[in-house]
């Protein structure tokens, strides 16, 4: 059975577990479906914001291979054309010289024509085959020119392919990025259709239970986490984190409260919401911290930048992301170990002072029992006084009863013995005449 407390009146009425868990869906089935909903919204602009993203870096990285490439390609057209009129320059250049010798060989021919026939003869053939060699000469530097050419167009070529090749290449691994964020909005919409109300109302209470429970035996061997069901003062809180030291001193307790919110909850609900009824938890239960696991306002910048201490609104009270849930019970546990001796001092002094008070206490207690007793016995006393006084008063209104009854028996029977025959008789000649028969044969008899 549950106890449920109405909002409105304030009074307390009692349900079973069937009708708990029924009243449990309808409040919680319409906040998971908006809040699913919401969800299922904010990855799907996430997706397009991811999407749009990958097109952008695509871009970019193809503009800058296009601009690493149009470079490259300007550079070996700069150098092509470097060559090209170095080429020219050298043709020129051999141009120059074997028209100088030319010029010369043909000025040594004509002084050599006028001297002699046959040396002219020979100069010509030198000359010729000088114009040969130059003619060789410029030829293979042609051949040379126009080979570097091609290797430059090829390397050109092979650039545009290896950039082509890249741009495919990224083209395929960001497809394959949305293809993956596609998958996992599918999956989160399957997972939709799969949750009950429950699961989702109790999945960050499972996530952080999960992971408490995966370092309980190593970290916090002595500590006691459980659920708080105690909701006598109208409301509690969803887990209690309390440690102890080997000789039972407690070291530190926190009060966790766990707020997650669908995405299809119509009303969004913040943080600032949940730190009074927190806080008043945490002093009902006694915790010396309250921190709220919060996944609510996930865009807020303050939630999301790590641990926000909220002390200005509520003493040691701090808002998290489930991120760090473990972090947070480390830091306030390892802040506490700090204070632990003075902690042990301090319960030493309280326990002799709780032997004094108790003294005190038991003295106080036996003095008030002694005096509760004794006007209760007072009380009796007075009432069995006040009995007895009516008793006695009864006794001798009897008393006085029964003396009037004798006296009226001492009449009676003083007037039975005044009583004869002759007052019998007395005025009824009848009876005096029966009563002398009577008398007449008694005397016969008696003869």
């Amino acid at each position: 059975m549950h106890e449920i407390i109405c909002p409105h009146c304030a009074k307390a009425f009692k349900i079973d577990e069937a009708g708990y868990a029924d009243i449990l869906k309808q409040v919680r089935d319409k906040d998971f479906e908006h809040q699913l909903h919401e969800r299922l919204e904010l990855a799907e602009k996430d997706k397009l914001k991811e999407v749009e993203l990958v097109k952008s870096n695509i871009r970019n990285e193809m503009h800058e291979v296009a601009a690493a490439r149009e470079a490259e390609i300007k550079k070996l057209e700069a150098k092509l054309e470097a060559e090209e009129v170095a080429r020219k320059l050298a043709v020129k250049e051999a141009l120059s010289s074997v028209e100088k010798e030319r010029d010369v060989l043909a000025n040594e021919l004509d002084k050599v024509r006028q001297e002699n026939k046959a040396a002219s003869t020979l100069a010509e053939a030198k000359l010729v085959a000088n114009e040969t060699a130059q003619k060789l000469a410029i030829a293979e530097a042609l051949s040379k020119v126009e080979k570097e050419r091609d290797e430059l167009k090829n390397s050109l070529k092979q650039s545009e392919l290896e950039m082509r090749l890249s741009e495919k290449s990224l083209k395929d691994k960001y497809e394959t990025q949305i293809k993956d964020r596609d998958d996992a909005i599918e999956r989160l919409k399957d997972m939709k259709a799969r949750l009950s109300t429950k699961m989702v109302g109790e999945t960050l209470e499972q996530h952080c239970e999960t992971e408490f429970n995966r370092i309980r035996a190593t970290a916090f061997s002595r500590a006691y986490f459980e659920k708080d069901n105690d909701a006598r003062g109208g409301s509690k809180g969803d887990y209690i984190f309390r440690d102890c030291d080997e000789a039972g001193t407690e070291i530190v307790s926190i009060m966790f409260e766990m707020k997650n919110e669908s995405d299809e909850t119509a009303t969004k609900k913040k943080n600032e919401d949940f730190l009074k009824e927190l806080d008043k938890d945490r002093n009902e239960k006694s915790c010396e911290y309250a921190v709220l696991v919060s996944l609510l306002e996930p865009e807020s910048e303050l939630y999301n930048s790590g641990i926000v201490d909220v002390s200005h609104r509520f003493p040691k009270m701090y808002v998290i992301r489930p991120q760090f849930f473990i972090p947070m019970i480390t830091l306030l546990r390892n802040a506490a170990q700090n204070s632990l001796k003075f902690k042990t001092e301090l319960a030493l002094v309280k326990s002799q002072n709780i032997d004094i008070t108790n003294f005190e206490n038991e003295l106080d207690d036996f003095k008030t029992g002694f005096a509760r007793n004794y006007e209760l016995a007072s009380k009796k006393f007075k009432t069995a006084i006040d009995e007895i006084d009516k008793t006695i008063d009864h006794l001798q209104k009897t008393k006085d009863a029964l003396l009037g009854s004798e006296n009226n028996l001492r009449i009676a029977n003083n007037k039975a013995d005044d009583l004869t025959v002759k007052k019998l008789t007395k005025g009824n000649p009848t009876m005096a005449a029966k009563f002398a028969e009577l008398k007449k044969d008694s005397d016969s008899t008696s003869e």
